[in-house]
């Protein structure tokens, strides 16, 4: 939030902030984004919950410096923030796996909630928002993103670091493909590979689209040329996104997918649409994390 003030902006412009609306910000960070959205919605409109203590002080120390008016309350951003709800926006900072529910049950009718779901691997998050009509009745819509928030700690990304030596010494067995590599921009596509396709991580600092399973010790390596892939490894990375590929396809090439919250007690689950052809996966649940010692 601190490093890249556009994700800030972006995230601030999407929710619509406005005058009079109460907010709540999630893992502020530093608090450049709960500096920025206290100053439009007014004083003593903002909460942010942030579980470091050191962090927390920090916040409430550029607040007041800054002359804003907002809360900083030192506690579990997974809890949201009870005593001061509801709020009409609430921003995460943080990436999750899955929704909290108490988040859901904080939103006011009329409210949008802002969220960035962490996958296995960094390359492709989603972006996910939920609205709560004036009714009550409430709805959530993921997004594939080129990138989005660190995840909660406690959460294991993947990575391809450890394998860049050896993929560039030996990028693996030519063979056909099917498959002319996606877009960068195909954000439906990898989203949906992030969770039925488990376990990938793509490395964009290599010169071709290269896709590793670290923990199976395979990759696949795209070229040369649109007709060949190099594979290596017991795990056929390639094959599966092929599959999945067809897949998405075969389900109109969705962008967004529709998010069933439940009611707290049972798994979230995801869906392209109706019919037997539709994308579908479960979200997974949230991890236990200790709170830091002081």
């Amino acid at each position: 939030m601190s490093t890249y003030t556009p994700a800030t902006i972006d995230a601030l412009q999407f929710l619509g902030l406005a005058p009079g609306l109460r907010y709540l910000e999630l893992g502020p960070g530093p608090g450049v984004s709960l500096a920025l959205a206290a100053d439009i919605t007014g004083p003593g409109l903002a909460t942010g919950v942030e579980r470091d203590t050191h962090m927390a002080a920090f916040v409430q120390r550029n607040l007041h410096r800054l002359g804003i008016d907002a809360a900083i309350v030192e506690a579990d951003a997974l809890d949201g923030h009870e005593a001061r709800a509801p709020y009409d926006r609430i921003h995460s900072g943080i990436g999750v796996p899955c929704v909290p529910f108490a988040w859901v049950k904080q939103l006011a009718p009329g409210g949008r909630l802002l969220s960035t779901l962490a996958t296995r691997t960094p390359s492709w998050p989603g972006r996910l928002l939920v609205t709560r009509s004036d009714r009550g009745r409430v709805e959530a819509v993921l997004r594939g993103r080129p990138r989005g928030y660190r995840p909660m700690r406690g959460y294991r990304w993947l990575s391809a670091l450890q394998h860049r030596a050896r993929i560039e010494a030996d990028p693996g067995t030519a063979r056909p493909t099917r498959l002319v590599p996606p877009s960068d921009d195909a954000y439906g596509f990898w989203l949906a590979a992030a969770y039925l396709s488990p376990g990938l991580v793509r490395d964009f600092q290599a010169r071709t689209l290269t896709i590793v399973a670290p923990e199976d010790d395979s990759w696949a390596v795209a070229g040369p040329g649109e007709e060949t892939v190099r594979v290596h490894g017991p795990r056929d990375v390639w094959a599966e996104l092929e599959d999945l590929h067809v897949r998405w396809q075969d389900a109109g090439r969705p962008n967004a997918y529709q998010v069933d919250l439940t009611d707290g007690t049972g798994a979230q689950t995801v869906t392209s649409g109706p019919g037997p052809q539709a994308l579908t996966w479960t979200l997974p649940p949230l991890a236990t994390v200790p709170r830091p010692t002081p």
